[in-house]
């Protein structure tokens, strides 16, 4: 079967997120009450209701996005069982891959996404870190403006490689302010500042990295049940050690989801369905690769749409 679930990270929440498809599946809120159990905070309200800058606040944002992903791919694995050709998620939604993917459950997950957006908060202060999206520049003249832009005080690099033309950038928030004028003298189509202070994947969240590695040696894995193609390197891995390091390399280094969807893809991969809030990843990868057929999965009309048409390839024997 020559498909691949993919799961979305931070950012693609939004407040209701979930309630579409709640109406037609109680074992969406179910999975969210189970998380709310394990943490001890109503993971359910923080995602119908927010109020929206706590979720937006990155330790809860991480395990609401897991609780949400994780919801979305219950549902959609009872109504479509075939087995994926391979996982990936981009930033956090690789630990949704990896849950889906039995290298530790759903109990174990919730805790780490929590503490792992608690590091990351207070590795940088609030105010002191930015992201911005730049559009319309090659990867090379990006590269060597967040180089110029970045100082003794501040530093500023290429962080997410979404799709082509199509970066993140983080860092401290002079030295992104600074590589932002710079793109736009350079002929960068549209700069846009991300509303997150916590500069992901940059090297200032080495401390935070630091800590996670710690928390991960106590954290019980075992080797995947599904191909988890990891954002940090590109590779898949079936040793728990290798995991680990993978996971926490990813949290100081670039996402490079322009290289995954392109290996999944040469390794046969024609359709990738997104499991999760939003639809971002699909439209990253419809300017990735647009011979891929693409689906998004987030509330009941995609959900009916994206099963008509897998059902139908697969019938067809192309999926």
């Amino acid at each position: 079967m020559d498909f691949a679930y993919i799961f979305p990270g931070q950012g693609s929440q939004s407040i209701g997120m979930m309630k579409d498809l709640s109406t037609q599946y109680p074992e969406i809120k179910q999975i969210f009450e189970q998380g709310s159990d394990v943490l001890q905070l109503d993971l359910w309200k923080l995602a119908t209701l927010g109020p929206e800058e706590e979720l937006n606040r990155t330790e809860n944002t991480q395990p609401v996005m897991l609780c949400a992903c994780m919801a979305v791919h219950a549902i959609f694995h009872e109504c479509f069982s075939a087995t994926p050709r391979m996982l990936a998620g981009h930033s956090f939604g690789e630990y949704t891959a990896l849950v889906c993917a039995k290298v530790f459950d759903f109990e174990t997950a919730l805790p780490l996404a929590k503490y792992r957006g608690r590091v990351m908060q207070q590795a940088v202060p609030e105010g002191q870190g930015a992201m911005a999206a730049v559009l319309g520049l090659d990867n090379e003249t990006l590269s060597e403006i967040c180089e110029q832009s970045s100082t003794g005080e501040g530093i500023v690099e290429a962080v997410n490689f979404n799709a082509p033309g199509q970066t993140v950038i983080a860092g401290s928030q002079e030295a992104v302010s600074e590589a932002l004028q710079a793109a736009k003298q350079a002929g960068a189509k549209r700069c846009v500042l991300l509303p997150l202070s916590v500069p992901s994947h940059s090297t200032l969240m080495k401390p935070a990295a630091e800590q996670l590695r710690d928390y991960l040696q106590d954290v019980d894995m075992h080797a995947p049940q599904h191909e988890v193609i990891q954002n940090v390197d590109v590779c898949s891995y079936s040793d728990e050690a290798q995991i680990r390091d993978a996971l926490y390399r990813q949290l100081f280094n670039p996402v490079r989801w322009v290289e995954t969807i392109q290996h999944m893809i040469s390794c046969g991969v024609k359709v990738l369905v997104e499991l999760g809030p939003g639809r971002v990843l699909t439209g990253f990868n419809k300017r990735i690769d647009r011979d891929a057929s693409g689906h998004a999965v987030h509330d009941l009309k995609s959900l009916d749409q994206t099963l008509e048409r897998l059902e139908a390839l697969a019938s067809a024997g192309q999926a």
